[in-house]
């Protein structure tokens, strides 16, 4: 807060400076990306049983349908379509990370803004600006609360799940910025919009990962409810309500509520306009906790190796000694997941994926489904797995999730692959082709190819859109059933979630 002013005007000042024009080439680039995997994820989650009960419930509600949701033939209310695409787009683990606040922001943010921009007639250029603020927001908010000396979040430790909680403030930005553009306020009615969209925001946010640790799946509605609160709260102002300026920061704000008043103010405002947080949050290629795709990538580079199950007597996966709690233990339990859900939280499963060969980008949904969880070649590969802290490991987390995997073989040999960089991240991004491979994985699920390419053309072409209805219209279901039939038997329950997926 170098200038004395409150941090909430901060970053109203930021969006209402910004505009699409402004923005730089990589981060458009990276908004459609998200844009684009956001929706693939979210149709391959239609399916699923906690899926359907939010469509169900969101249909229940009644209201003025002005905007698009994913498996709902009829148009909805923006807060209640926000709602059902956000619980999607959170539902199979699938969707980015930023690190290392071990954030997922796309999930929120990208389906209010859809739903915002529909319902008022906004085009493809402003959808990408307003989702480029609410990104950046979310992303600085979590990171006010990074404890950098203890690695870790303090949304966390204190019970709270910051995806939730975060991608509601910043789900509000891009609704305001949207909102206040359509009316066609000038920056200082942009400026105000954003200012009170995150001051009533920040009374919505909410979010608990308690079904982290005991089972439930109420996490699945996590980003639903945060892109619902910010679509709420921006056309809340709209009607004339109002919040404090020092929301954040104040002595009963966000940051005194959440964080018990640790957080690092600088993370908020520091290069903010200048150095965009956008194009380095961390897409997921693989439908599993982070904590285990480096796993995935040391044994698949054993395969490549020409190293096959039968050849290994013992395995040994060292992570950062955080990670532990997460994938390694109870050994018993993650060499035994009963559930496919189950196997995407486990690192033996993993090592199993990557040396057997997944599909996709190297694994995809059918690699995690309840029948292979239980098949007998992955459980007694599984059970030569020991997972261990590795200080090497412990040294890079949390800006990595990174991995060594010591394989000792029947023969004498003894083979060491180290995966010190994540995938999916600036050091080793996914390319346009690949995120490309990935939605036509997880959308053709549920639909015909013809809608699937549609979606793909307008996605990459989204700065030339001005109907955003027609680029949500392939996924909203209009044939009966098409949403209700899975392809594969994988997870629909949350037996196991756990923190940092």
């Amino acid at each position: 807060m170098s200038d004395g002013r409150p941090l909430a005007e901060r970053l109203a000042d930021f969006a209402a400076e910004s505009s699409f024009e402004t923005l730089p080439a990589e981060v458009v680039d990276s908004v459609k990306m998200r844009v684009l995997d956001t929706l693939g994820i979210a149709a391959a989650a239609a399916p699923l049983d906690t899926s359907r009960a939010a469509r169900r419930w969101a249909a229940e509600q009644g209201g003025a349908a002005r905007a698009s949701a994913i498996g709902v033939p009829q148009q909805l209310p923006p807060a209640l379509a926000a709602f059902v695409n956000g619980v999607l787009a959170h539902s199979l683990d699938y969707d980015d990370t930023h690190l290392p606040s071990v954030l997922h922001p796309s999930a929120a943010v990208v389906p209010a803004a859809l739903a915002a921009a529909e319902s008022q007639d906004g085009d493809g250029r402003t959808l990408i600006h307003a989702i480029a603020v609410g990104l950046e927001v979310c992303v600085r908010l979590g990171m006010a609360g990074y404890d950098e000396e203890a690695g870790n979040s303090i949304f966390f430790e204190h019970g709270q799940h910051a995806t939730s909680i975060c991608g509601a403030m910043g789900a509000a930005a891009a609704v305001a910025v949207i909102g206040a553009r359509a009316s066609g306020s000038g920056s200082e009615g942009v400026r105000d919009a954003v200012l009170h969209a995150l001051g009533v925001a920040a009374s919505m946010a909410a979010g608990i990962i308690e079904a982290n640790r005991t089972g439930g799946t109420v996490k699945r509605i996590h980003c639903g409810w945060a892109a619902h609160a910010g679509v709420s709260a921006a056309e809340l102002v709209r009607h004339g309500l109002t919040g404090p300026p020092t929301v954040l920061e104040g002595r009963f704000g966000f940051f005194e509520a959440w964080l018990h008043g640790q957080a690092d103010l600088a993370a908020v405002t520091e290069g903010l306009g200048e150095s965009w947080s956008v194009p380095g949050i961390f897409f997921k290629p693989y439908p599993a906790n982070h904590f285990t795709h480096a796993a995935v990538d040391a044994a698949a580079a054993l395969r490549l190796a020409g190293v096959t199950p039968d050849q290994v007597e013992r395995l040994v996966l060292g992570v950062p000694a955080p990670n532990l709690r997460t994938i390694g233990e109870p050994i018993e339990v993650k060499r035994r997941p009963e559930t496919g859900y189950m196997a995407q939280f486990s690192g033996p499963y993993a090592v199993a994926v990557g040396l057997y060969g997944g599909g996709g980008l190297g694994s995809a949904l059918d690699d995690y489904t309840d029948r292979l969880a239980h098949d007998p070649d992955r459980r007694a590969l599984m059970d030569k797995v020991e997972v261990v802290a590795d200080d090497e490991c412990t040294a890079i987390f949390p800006r990595q999730f990174p991995a060594v995997l010591t394989a000792r073989l029947h023969d004498g040999r003894e083979i060491v692959e180290k995966v010190l960089t994540t995938r999916g991240g600036p050091a080793r991004p996914l390319s346009l082709a690949e995120l490309g491979t990935k939605f036509r994985d997880n959308a053709s699920r549920v639909l015909p190819a013809a809608r699937v390419e549609a979606v793909a053309a307008d996605c990459a072409a989204l700065d030339q859109r001005s109907d955003l209805t027609a680029v949500l219209a392939p996924l909203t279901g209009v044939d009966a059933g098409i949403w209700d039939n899975s392809r594969a038997d994988g997870p629909t329950t949350a037996a196991e979630e756990v923190e940092g997926s």
